[in-house]
């Protein structure tokens, strides 16, 4: 997302959203994404700095870096987990955590299908298979990346930016294929159907 990559790398000191979730991710009538609430976002007092530390750990259950609530600190790091949860989120169409009584995580439950190779069991079944599982693949595997317990195994905001215009890239040329191949049809179709019944009398 452009507006949280500009909070990280467009800003000098950088600022931490520290609140990212679905519900803070506003859509114009065009379908751009906006960045909402800023209430908990912190800026570093300076260049240089590469933490955050709060008395009082803040964010949505779910969504918070598993490392906030152990050392109460938080990076930009703690915000691509975040968004590494949206995009989980996004592509399964299921809660960050579910409403059964061993409340999985949203990354241990597309993690068990993965270990399968399994992107369609992944992929939110409201899409029907309509889609380019290289840019899935893609977006899951970044999705993942960002969801690391580890920071240091997480990408930057930047890195997820670029992997997901070429998610888009991949997903715009299959959909022109698919457009392409449809009208090919139709004039083939036409073309036989004038060839065979001969001129069309108007």
């Amino acid at each position: 997302m452009p507006g949280l990559e500009y909070l990280h790398n467009g800003c000098k000191p950088l600022i931490i959203h520290r609140d990212v979730k679905c519900a803070n991710i506003l859509l114009t009538e065009k379908f751009q994404a906006k960045l909402a609430d800023f209430g908990l976002s912190r800026s570093f007092i300076a260049d240089g700095d590469t933490h955050i530390s709060t008395a009082v750990v803040a964010g949505t259950l779910g969504y918070l870096d598993p490392q906030c609530t152990m050392l109460n600190r938080f990076t930009e790091k703690s915000d691509v987990y975040s968004f590494g949860v949206v995009l989980l989120k996004i592509i399964t169409g299921l809660p960050a955590i579910s409403e059964s009584e061993d409340k999985v995580h949203i990354s241990h439950h597309v993690d068990s299908f993965l270990s399968k190779g399994d992107i369609e069991g992944i992929v939110d079944s409201n899409l029907q298979v309509d889609f380019d599982s290289s840019s899935v693949w893609k977006a899951v595997e970044i999705a993942m990346a960002c969801v690391s317990f580890s920071p240091n195994k997480r990408p930057y905001m930047s890195d997820v930016l670029a992997v997901l215009k070429e998610c888009l890239a991949l997903e715009l040329a299959r959909k022109q294929s698919n457009i392409d191949t449809e009208n090919n049809e139709l004039i083939e179709f036409t073309h036989n159907l004038t060839s065979e019944t001969g001129p069309l009398i108007r």
